[in-house]
């Protein structure tokens, strides 16, 4: 007799949850059963797989090297059903996306519309994360594609330039009229992302490399709350152009020397099956990002 499905996924709750209660809950099976399953389970694979002696339910040596196959059996199983259901003509579709903060306050809302409009039956899951949590994603198969910036990405993650990102200083219209030195921000109070954001840390180390503490007034953990505090105080910020251009009431502010740009990219997972619905919208942020006017990559 051969280990069926079920087998595998009650092996890996089990071993997430530390126990059977709480795994039998989420499977929606009693702890009975769930017990009877992983025991038949033992069986056929000739090993003891869980050590039930302490208080908590581990993996044993064996059952550490066969969840380690069973995840990637059931990954690779997910990635063949979306395979069958992948439709090439794009009359249907599903494509999940991860991008990090900033690109919600310009990027995602275009590529969402001109998705739909080309292809209505392609439904789009779209979540918010950093990038140490997107790459992640993508390696565990729970993201198609991922939109963040370039740098040192995991083993097994691919990227590929959209564009290259500019920054500047920006205040509300009326706001200071002359360029700024960099080492004038030591005198402007500021309203900047908070530390979780790539953008903070990006301003950080450019203010870092130069010197300068900034008198920071205010910090916000989203691009439209930062905005709607500068539009209407005498603060100033740290924004991508491509935010500042889009919003009526603010303007740029020339800085010596200007922030240095980075590189947009679209994270995939290596080798992974890529449905028609993803290199659908890798081709339509191409395009997208040439027709708006976003400098491209190096």
């Amino acid at each position: 007799m051969a280990p069926e499905l079920r087998h595998l996924r009650y092996l890996l709750a089990v071993a997430e949850h530390g126990g059977f209660t709480r795994a039998a809950e989420e499977l929606r099976v009693s702890q009975p059963t769930l017990s009877q399953q992983i025991k038949q389970l033992e069986r056929m694979v000739g090993a003891q797989l869980l050590d039930r002696t302490g208080r908590t339910v581990r993996l044993t040596d064996a059952g550490e090297t066969y969840a380690h196959h069973a995840r990637r059996a059931l990954r690779d199983l997910a990635a063949a059903e979306r395979a069958v259901l992948d439709v090439a003509d794009l009359s249907r579709g599903h494509l999940r996306l991860a991008i990090t903060p900033t690109f919600t306050a310009y990027l995602v809302g275009p590529l969402t519309a001109e998705l739909h409009s080309r292809h209505p039956g392609i439904t789009l899951e779209v979540r918010e994360l950093t990038q140490d949590r997107i790459e992640a994603a993508l390696l565990a198969d729970q993201l198609d594609l991922g939109i963040a910036f370039d740098g040192v990405h995991l083993p097994g993650i691919e990227a590929s330039a959209l564009f290259t990102e500019t920054l500047g200083l920006v205040a509300a219209a009326g706001g200071p009229a002359r360029a700024l030195s960099v080492h004038d921000l030591t005198i402007h109070h500021l309203a900047l992302l908070t530390g979780d954001f790539a953008t903070r840390g990006h301003i950080d180390d450019f203010l870092a490399a130069h010197r300068v503490r900034p008198r920071i007034a205010v910090e916000a953990n989203s691009v439209q709350a930062l905005t709607e505090i500068v539009r209407r105080t005498a603060l100033v910020t740290v924004l991508p152009d491509a935010v500042t251009d889009d919003h009526p009431h603010l303007v740029r502010v020339p800085l010596d020397p200007p922030l240095p740009p980075r590189t947009v990219v679209l994270l995939r997972r290596e080798s992974a099956y890529h449905p028609a619905a993803a290199r659908a919208f890798t081709r339509l942020a191409e395009n997208l990002a040439r027709s708006r006017g976003y400098p491209p990559a190096p």
